[in-house]
């Protein structure tokens, strides 16, 4: 295995779903021999994730450091990076914060590390954002194209996470064009991979836990919403294309356009793991109600870094419940 000197990655978010996909994805380069970059991962607690990840920070291109991106006298300055891929937004536990707490964590912490990016010669600048920055897709709308011009209500405090995500990434626009750091916007939909935890808020992660230990798998709502999910390998490639090759100045779309309701997906999971266990559907559908959909259009993506999923939802399913069930424990 050869290192890339001459590309030096902060990774911030290190210690997260996206962040355990990118060190798999650069594991996976180093066992096949490719280049791999030097990284430096971003954690507030790295004993825990040291602790608890031996198998991800076993590598010599790999560095950890203590910080925080909310409090940049935590950051680690005087150190020179090439790239640095901002993905320190906690989604998990976000649901615990409050909103005011949220928009601060993700408006503050993008300028810090946009600050930092710029004081360490860097010149290539990823922010994970969201399709949460679109705000409700259109119901005629299939999949949702980066020039929709849609957003979440500002007045609603429950918009917090995703009005944040708009003002992160209109930050990186005016760093693009003041100072000269050329930033890529990643805005992404729903995933799906080992590192899925199964045991919060992600319905894909829930169905996969009650198929494996529970009796039945419950559908919270009426299950007709719509989402899709790109398998995390793909996530971690698609985000390392972008950080490399991206437009400057541009946004892109980062998820799968194969649409499924959730009630789908619950059937689809129970099919493949446990085909005896019964789906039951707590909520019931209202008449005439839209269905919520969260869908990308992924065109451009595809048509500018050749990039399209290559794991089917069943394959990624599959390979979720065999890491699972190897863990014999729930992330």
């Amino acid at each position: 295995m050869a290192q890339c000197a001459d590309v030096s990655i902060l990774l911030t978010g290190g210690t997260g779903f996206f962040g355990k996909a990118l060190l798999r994805y650069w594991a996976g380069q180093e066992q096949r021999g490719d280049e791999v970059p030097s990284v430096t991962l971003l954690s507030r607690n790295p004993n825990r994730f040291e602790a608890q990840n031996p198998d991800l920070v076993a590598h010599q291109w790999l560095q950890i450091v203590q910080g925080d991106v909310c409090s940049p006298d935590s950051l680690p300055r005087g150190r020179a990076f090439t790239h640095v891929l901002h993905a320190a937004t906690d989604s998990t536990n976000g649901p615990q914060l409050s909103p005011l707490q949220r928009y601060d964590q993700i408006v503050n912490g993008t300028r810090n590390v946009l600050d930092l990016a710029v004081a360490s010669g860097a010149s290539r600048f990823l922010l994970t954002s969201s399709g949460g920055v679109y705000g409700p897709q259109p119901s005629n709308m299939e999949r949702i194209p980066e020039d929709y011009l849609g957003m979440p209500n500002p007045l609603h405090v429950g918009n917090a996470y995703s009005v944040a995500k708009r003002a992160a990434e209109h930050l990186c626009s005016l760093y693009n064009q003041a100072r000269d750091l050329q930033s890529v916007v990643a805005r992404c939909f729903a995933f799906v991979g080992p590192d899925l935890p199964l045991n919060v808020h992600f319905a894909l992660g829930n169905f996969i836990r009650d198929a494996l230990w529970s009796d039945e798998i419950i559908v919270n709502g009426d299950g007709t919403t719509i989402r899709s999910y790109l398998d995390q390998r793909d996530l971690a490639n698609w985000l390392m294309n972008l950080l490399r090759d991206g437009k400057a100045g541009e946004a892109y779309n980062v998820g799968s356009d194969q649409a499924v309701s959730i009630a789908d997906l619950a059937h689809l999971v129970r099919d493949l793991l446990s085909p005896e266990k019964p789906v039951r559907i707590l909520g019931r559908p209202v008449d005439n109600a839209e269905r919520s959909r969260y869908v990308p259009d992924i065109s451009k993506i595809h048509r500018y870094l050749g990039l399209r999923p290559t794991y089917t939802l069943e394959q990624s399913i599959l390979d979720t419940a065999a890491s699972a069930r190897a863990r014999g424990k729930l992330l």
